[in-house]
């Protein structure tokens, strides 16, 4: 099958499993899509698709790190930072060394060097497998910050370790000194290089919108889709971390994303590309390890010279030795900074035993794991076959499943039994934004002695009405604490004197303008509060959302008002209407 014709079928597959998935909320989509990948590669006559990792990692990686980073609340990334580097660089190593040697005794021929790049290979977790199954049961929002933080850092961490293992295994050399000197060589450089970029383009973006606005959205857009690409492959260029590279510039571009409150054509436009974006690589992912799964299993079973069963008790021991070496690592090393960020405020919910179990059992891998085995290279420096390559990559895909079944398991088990709190943080906070972004709005309504000259007494008596309407209505959300859509109700013109029509028109025409004024004083109110810390991005994004899709449909009726209040202005008297 042509490599374009495959790309749409993944594509078509991955859309109707995301469909599929709503009408079986028991199965997490992940393992609906690994199932029908396999599915649909197991007959002899299947489709088989000769699998590229680099094309694999430089395709699908970048953009979603990238997404990541730009979505995950910058405030809780940073007040949460201890927790979230233990676990991205701290487990990994003791993750690679404890699970190296565990390797190397259990799996007899496999040398130790193939061994640590096992473990290294493992170690990265899947942050969207974690939300895809843990999705409305309740996972606490701070965990899950924390899950997605270790998510977007550990890839990096345990590429690099693999990159050494590797290194290792071809030349026989290891100096732990030229190690902590290129890891630190390639995370600072590649959280530099996505740094550089990322604020590279936002000024370039800036200064171009500036004296466009949003005429060139669409091709923003495309350049900001474009961009975690970019990032990627000049940071492997230059010899740094891809990766962090791509997360670094999702980072970069959300923060100078809170300068641009104003361009809501874009921010539409981005929101619902990057939602695509997102829901079709993930599909593929998922898809694109079923499809590999048969072959893996057939060239293990070949060429392991071991019963099935053997390697099946091989991935179990693995898997679970991984996950209570995740369960060790956040009882001794991390508790400690979980609760020191519940007491600082930084986490409503305190670490129990419950919590460390649900942070274990989050411990999925997924994409990077799949893609990071099967880039092991074929053959030695020597031309002789890499060593435990087929046994590293089977054990390797077979701990995806292992861990993913059992999260899909169990996390829905423990997250019930977690008693859940009442109203969390993030709530409070964007209630108590919308009533800061309401009492904004009512005092913009407020007309200055400048913009009350030049208009005849008639209008201001009409704006003085339209005004204490709107004061009223949000006083009124203020008090109730009622979101509601706030847009104006149409006005039914029936057959009346010239006159009451006119007046009628004018003054849905101005009541139209007030609520456009006053949607910008919320949605400046709200990114206040951003910039304040008081809500975080997520809450911004949704608020600002809903703020935008009001003025979209009023911008609407201020077309056709302004055009009814024109001819009822320019109407000969006495006319009819």
């Amino acid at each position: 099958m042509h490599t374009v014709e495959i790309v749409l079928l993944v594509l078509l597959l991955g859309a109707l499993t995301g469909i599929a998935a709503r009408y079986v909320r028991a199965i997490p989509l992940p393992l609906i899509q690994i199932a029908l990948g396999a599915l649909i590669a197991w007959p002899q006559k299947g489709l088989h698709i000769a699998f590229d990792p680099e094309l694999f990692l430089l395709l699908f990686i970048p953009p979603l790190l990238f997404a990541d980073g730009w979505r995950i609340p910058k405030r809780e990334f940073f007040s949460l930072y201890r927790p979230i580097l233990r676990l991205a660089l701290g487990l990994v190593l003791f993750t690679v060394v404890g699970l190296g040697w565990l390797i190397h005794w259990l799996v007899p021929g496999m040398p130790l060097t193939v061994a640590f790049a096992l473990a290294a290979v493992v170690s990265p977790t899947d942050a969207v497998a974690v939300s895809a199954i843990t999705r409305n049961l309740g996972m606490p929002e701070k965990t899950m910050h924390i899950l997605e933080g270790e998510s977007l850092l550990n890839d990096a961490s345990g590429l690099v370790a693999l990159k050494f293992a590797i290194a290792a295994t071809l030349t026989g050399l290891f100096s732990w000194t030229e190690v902590a000197k290129e890891f630190m060589w390639m995370a600072l450089g590649g959280l530099g290089v996505g740094t550089l970029i990322g604020w590279g383009f936002s000024y370039a973006r800036s200064t171009i919108t500036r004296r466009l606005g949003d005429v060139a959205a669409t091709q923003m857009v495309l350049l900001l889709i474009l961009l975690p690409f970019a990032a990627y492959i000049v940071g492997e260029k230059i010899g740094v971390s891809g990766i962090l590279s791509a997360v670094a510039a999702g980072i970069a571009t959300n923060f100078a994303d809170l300068e641009r409150s104003s361009y809501i054509s874009e921010r539409l436009q981005t929101e619902g590309t990057w939602s695509m974006v997102e829901a079709s690589f993930n599909g593929a992912i998922f898809l694109l390890l079923g499809l590999q799964l048969p072959s893996i299993i057939g060239v293990t079973l070949h060429d392991a010279g071991s019963e099935w069963w053997v390697l099946v008790g091989y991935v179990v021991i693995i898997s679970s030795a991984l996950l209570l070496m995740r369960w060790i690592w956040l009882t001794l090393g991390v508790q400690r900074s979980l609760a020191r960020a519940h007491f600082q405020g930084k986490m409503a919910e305190r670490p129990s035993h419950l919590l460390n179990l649900a942070t274990t059992m989050a411990g999925i891998r997924g994409a990077v794991t799949l893609a990071g085995a099967l880039s092991v290279p074929m053959l030695l420096n020597n031309g002789q076959p890499f060593p435990g390559r087929e046994m590293l990559v089977f054990l390797a895909t077979g701990t995806i499943l292992f861990t993913l079944v059992l999260g899909s398991i169990a996390l829905p088990l423990i997250l019930r039994r977690m008693p859940q709190p009442g109203e969390s943080p993030t709530v409070r906070e964007e209630r108590l934004a919308r009533v800061a972004a309401c009492q904004s709005a009512i005092g913009g309504l407020t007309l200055s002695e400048q913009e009350i000259q030049g208009h005849t007494p008639e209008w201001v008596a009409m704006h003085q009405e339209v005004m204490g309407h709107l004061t009223q209505e949000y006083r009124n959300r203020v008090q109730l604490l009622d979101d509601g859509s706030g847009t104006a109700s149409s006005i039914e013109i029936q057959r009346e004197a010239p006159e009451v029509v006119r007046q009628r028109k004018l003054r849905y025409l101005l009541e139209i303008e007030l609520r456009l004024r006053c949607i910008h004083q919320e949605r400046d109110a709200l990114y206040a509060e951003r910039q304040a810390h008081r809500i975080n991005d997520e809450s911004l994004r949704r608020l600002v959302s809903e703020l935008d899709m009001q003025e979209v449909s009023l911008r609407k009726r201020l077309v056709v008002a302004r055009r009814a209040a024109a001819s009822a202005v320019a109407a000969p008297e006495g006319g009819t209407h």
